[in-house]
């Protein structure tokens, strides 16, 4: 048996797999986001322990048999987060999340400092990504940046406290800008830029091999046997994609998750940082990934829901799925930057606008504006993958929680022109990933463990919807180009 754990913003999932790939059952965690001030988005790592261990004395309840006969935990997680912890390994301060936009000046101290940036990194310098989290500290907390003995990813303070080492993976680490990708190992020169060392960084490994073991205490606690291992993991989008068995050049999802995600395969790293599309290691060794992430996905739905008075995400769903074709071509347009907005702008400041009202409208052309403008986002994002020829791209997998609606992944599927699969376990994504990892660090196949799950629905593009979307994201882009310069820094 092998346990996935994903620490997600809003929950931590575990789930238990077979050696035959299959999934026995999942558990999870809430969890909270705090939002001290404007554009700030934190979370107590002290918060992601107890959400462990709430899930672990679930299934040590009702699958205890399941636990003893575990070999290997994969670690999967939210990325760029900062945890800083000091000459003890205590945490310092709040975790910095990755949907925190504070840094924006950061961004442009260190792109001016380190020019070459993008060509190590094959990124550009975003608030959401670490390094400039802790060039604000050093700026704003200098006592706290001083006191920094080791800097962790979310789910790497995880692992440092389920066995004691400093490990994180390459496809994680993607995401710091103090890698470089191409080269697959810390950057020197890029941390040098944010005042930090190599003695400030954890042990890098590939996402499937063992990065250590687990602590005998909590095996003992948990009731797990004393030589599970813990393999390297990965971010979660790249887990994902490991749970879905998307690890060939060309194979990709779509990810309706909290941020919205289009994730392809590479066997080059080929980067196109101009767009803000992001080129990350993937969680298998000798393969990288193109990623457009918008920062408002899912999130905007639950967003308008809770403000248009609809009950639920659902019934939003439903309310848009009741506009009638000739409405929709008059409906608002909705851009949602609600918390500014990464692939394709890198505009922390950007906000959202609902535009175009007028009293002939009702709620559901509201309820759809919302959806169609989210998924105009999610085609923003697909348009600025800039992929070799070897990795094409024939159809993409949908996980997250929005793919259970059959209404936007038809829409979903319209909009980008090409077909979308819906998967067993789809919304098990990263969890399910992280468990596969660990399988082949206990010695899998790749070929075994990295199937491809059984299909359980698919979603062709429809060539009048497909040219319909394509006119209105036209007026999407150039309503966001008119208005850009409106924005006002928070």
């Amino acid at each position: 048996m092998f346990l996935g754990l994903d620490l997600g913003t809003s929950e931590l999932k575990a789930l238990l797999l077979s050696d035959q790939q299959q999934v026995i059952t999942t558990a999870g965690s809430p969890l909270t986001v705090q939002r001290p001030q404007t554009l700030w988005s934190e979370q107590n790592p002290a918060d992601w322990w107890q959400a462990l261990e709430t899930v672990m004395t679930q299934l040590k309840r009702e699958h205890p048999e399941t636990l003893s006969q575990i070999k290997a935990i994969g670690l999967a997680g939210q990325m760029h987060g900062a945890v800083l912890l000091g000459a003890k390994q205590e945490v310092l301060r709040p975790a910095i999340l990755w949907n925190d936009g504070r840094s924006a000046s950061q961004c442009e101290q260190l792109t001016r400092a380190l020019p070459e940036l993008s060509d190590i990194t094959g990124n550009l310098a975003m608030p959401g990504f670490t390094a400039p989290k802790l060039l604000w500290v050093r700026e704003h907390e200098r006592d706290i940046f001083d006191k920094t003995q080791l800097v962790l990813l979310p789910k790497d303070w995880l692992r440092l406290k389920l066995s004691g080492v400093a490990v994180s993976d390459m496809s994680d680490a993607s995401g710091t800008l103090w890698l470089d990708v191409g080269g697959r190992c810390w950057s020197e020169k890029l941390l040098k830029a944010s005042g930090l060392t190599l003695g400030h960084m954890p042990r890098l490994v590939e996402g499937n091999q063992v990065s250590g073991k687990l602590l005998p205490e909590l095996a003992e606690r948990w009731g797990l046997s004393k030589d599970v291992l813990i393999a390297g993991g990965a971010g979660d989008n790249a887990a994902s994609a490991v749970g879905m068995g998307l690890v060939k050049a060309g194979q990709g999802f779509v990810s309706l998750g909290t941020s919205g995600v289009i994730f392809v395969t590479t066997d080059k790293f080929s980067p196109n940082p101009a767009h803000a599309m992001h080129a990350f290691c993937h969680a298998l060794p000798g393969r990288w990934h193109q990623m457009s992430v918008m920062l408002s996905a899912a999130s905007a739905l639950t967003w308008a829901a809770r403000n248009f008075g609809f009950a639920d995400e659902s019934a939003l769903i439903a309310a848009a799925a009741t506009c009638r074709l000739e409405a929709r071509a008059k409906a608002p347009i909705f851009l949602p930057y609600l918390s500014g907005e990464r692939t394709p702008h890198n505009n922390a400041d950007a906000q959202a606008l609902l535009f175009g009202l007028s009293n002939v409208h009702e709620r559901s052309d509201i309820a759809y504006a919302v959806l169609e403008g989210i998924t105009l986002g999610l085609l923003d994002g697909f348009k600025t993958l800039s992929l070799p020829a070897s990795s094409a791209v024939s159809e993409l997998s949908i996980v997250g929680g929005g793919s259970r609606s059959t209404v936007w992944a038809q829409m979903l599927a319209d909009a980008l022109g090409v077909p979308l699969t819906t998967h067993e376990a789809s919304s098990a994504g990263a969890a399910l990933g992280a468990a596969r990892l660990g399988c082949l660090a206990a010695g899998g196949t790749e070929l075994d463990v990295c199937s491809v799950p059984f299909i359980t629905q698919r979603f062709e593009p429809r060539a009048d919807e497909h040219q319909r979307l394509q006119a209105r994201h036209l007026r999407y882009r150039s309503l966001y180009l008119a208005i850009r310069h409106q924005y006002v820094a928070a």
